[in-house]
């Protein structure tokens, strides 16, 4: 029992690496981006390349594969993105899964549609176990890296949120944009900034995942549905929120696919029918914030 409740930690974190650019773009930003596993497929594919056909070391890929995915999101928020925030919510939905499809048909064609092999360190294979019996726990090296990765990345990111004055510029620019630029603040430069930190967050989210996950052209339109849970249930007003809802979605998953494997999918959105039924507005919500 153990062993499942670490290894679905270690999911659920790496569920919100991933799924965490999303809250941020629909939480502070106002914008439904469904595209973004695309950006998450392209970090994977960006370690999974350069380790298999240059030789790169896995630690070297992780931060080229955040920087590849924060540029790609860059260029594509400057030139596809911005013109769509004043648009109606329908809009950016039907414009972000056209472009889902379209990446998947472009990894298809020029990597093919194999499931990548991810050849991990030494160090990281291999598993640890601590106590005897029915308390035994099982910890694979993998996963507890992920852990104290996506650990180290959540508080970090809370804090560039909270506690800066780029955070701060943030909140202001969503608030009012008029307001915010006639105080000196550059809105287009902070909305930029944070579609591509999200984006960059979803590649290294990716290359973590790549080995967990699998990784082939249809990863966005698998892990679609799971990123958008997290949002839903945890709610988009805070970090606090999307974070627990992963950590909930990822040991209900492992745990479900363990106890009961023809059932496991319909555990998870049983969890999340009765979360949203009991916090329509999700886990955390600001105080005065609408339901």
């Amino acid at each position: 029992m153990l062993t499942i409740l670490f290894d679905g930690i270690a999911y659920g974190m790496l569920l919100f690496i991933l799924a965490v650019g999303l809250a941020v773009t629909m939480g502070l930003m106002n914008f439904i981006n469904l595209a973004h596993g695309a950006f998450a497929m392209v970090g994977g594919y960006i370690t999974v390349l350069l380790m298999q056909r240059a030789g790169v070391p896995f630690l070297v890929c992780l931060p080229l594969a955040f920087i590849g995915a924060a540029l790609l999101g860059g260029i594509l928020e400057r030139t596809l993105y911005r013109p769509l925030y004043r648009k109606p919510h329908l809009d950016q939905v039907l414009f972000s899964i056209g472009l889902v499809f379209m990446s998947v048909a472009a990894f298809d064609y020029f990597v093919g549609s194999t499931q990548q092999i991810v050849q991990l360190p030494a160090w990281l294979k291999g598993r640890t176990e601590l106590g005897e019996g029915a308390w035994t726990l099982g910890m694979g090296h993998y996963r507890l890296f992920i852990i104290a990765v996506c650990a180290a990345l959540t508080v970090a990111l809370q804090y560039v949120l909270a506690h800066t004055r780029f955070g701060s510029r943030l909140r202001a620019a969503v608030d009012d944009q008029r307001v915010a630029a006639g105080m000196g603040i550059n809105v287009n430069i902070v909305f930029l900034s944070t579609f591509a930190l999200g984006s960059g967050l979803a590649g290294l989210g990716g290359a973590l995942g790549a080995e967990v996950l699998g990784l082939d052209p249809t990863f966005p339109l698998k892990f679609m549905i799971y990123f958008l849970i997290v949002v839903a249930v945890g709610g988009t007003s805070s970090i606090t929120g999307p974070l627990l809802a992963a950590l909930l979605l990822g040991i209900a998953d492992v745990a479900g696919k363990y106890y009961i494997p023809k059932m496991g999918a319909f555990i998870v959105y049983s969890l999340m029918i009765a979360i949203l039924m009991w916090r329509p507005q999700g886990l955390f919500v600001r105080r005065g914030g609408k339901a």
